[in-house]
């Protein structure tokens, strides 16, 4: 169910004058705005927890709400391709649980990825309604609302809380980047290898081959479970065949 400051935003902001379609940096100061007036500023995180809903699309910092714009549809396409492919595969090998936003984060703040998973040594950490410390991977679609955040704080605090693996995946450019935690406790980045094939470090035997993620429409995530396992293609051509009832 959505708030009550949810419900005034939206009703105020579909009765925005149609020229500001035009002006999307005019229209976004707006919002932001309206968003500001109606968010409550301070809040401990069991209160933010609480007047958060499913429809808020806002993160906990510093004890107060930083509110974000919705995603796009290609943003939302690679989350769900990448959470379906993955939650297959850690169902299968039975590594932990895969999570798809919204769901909170609780690090120094309050934070909510496009995609997390817990191993399960670290299954404890679960809450009903977020998880109690770091995740073991963390994926971020970068929009360019977010970028400065993806890269900076969230890159820092996630390095800091000691999250083992971090994506960084930029559907516009194109471009993804991969970071492993060293030694030192600090984040490298680890580049695909010349057949553009990324190894996760957390995920034992899982392989991502990046120009997957910019493919439209982007592959079957059974389709590509198959080629990670070596199954043979044919094989896994007349299972899908027979899952469409061919």
């Amino acid at each position: 169910m959505a708030t009550l400051e949810s419900e005034v935003i939206k009703l105020v902001t579909e009765k925005l004058p149609a020229w500001l379609d035009e002006e999307p940096e005019l229209r976004r100061r707006l919002q932001e705005a309206l968003q500001s007036r109606v968010t409550p500023r301070r809040m401990t995180y069991q209160e933010f927890l609480a007047w958060a809903d499913e429809d808020t699309l806002a993160e906990w910092v510093d004890g107060g709400v930083v509110m974000y714009s919705p995603a796009s549809k290609q943003h939302q396409d690679i989350a769900s391709f990448l959470s379906e492919l993955l939650r297959f595969y850690v169902q299968l090998r039975d590594l932990g649980e895969v999570i798809q936003a919204p769901f909170q984060m609780k690090l120094e703040h309050g934070r909510e990825p496009d995609l997390l998973f817990v191993a399960r040594e670290h299954l404890d950490r679960l809450k009903e309604t977020y998880l109690d410390g770091p995740a073991d991977l963390v994926v971020e679609i970068i929009s360019e609302e977010s970028i400065a955040r993806d890269r900076g704080a969230k890159f820092y605090e996630y390095e800091q809380a000691g999250i083992p693996e971090y994506w960084l995946l930029d559907p516009e450019r194109e471009q993804a980047e991969f970071y492993q935690l060293s030694a030192q406790k600090r984040y490298r980045m680890i580049a695909p290898d010349a057949a553009g094939v990324y190894r996760s470090v957390v995920l034992p035997g899982f392989w991502l081959k990046v120009d997957w993620l910019w493919q439209e429409p982007l592959p079957h995530p059974l389709r590509v479970l198959g080629e990670i396992a070596g199954a043979d293609a044919q094989l896994v051509e007349r299972f899908l065949d027979a899952l469409r009832g061919n």
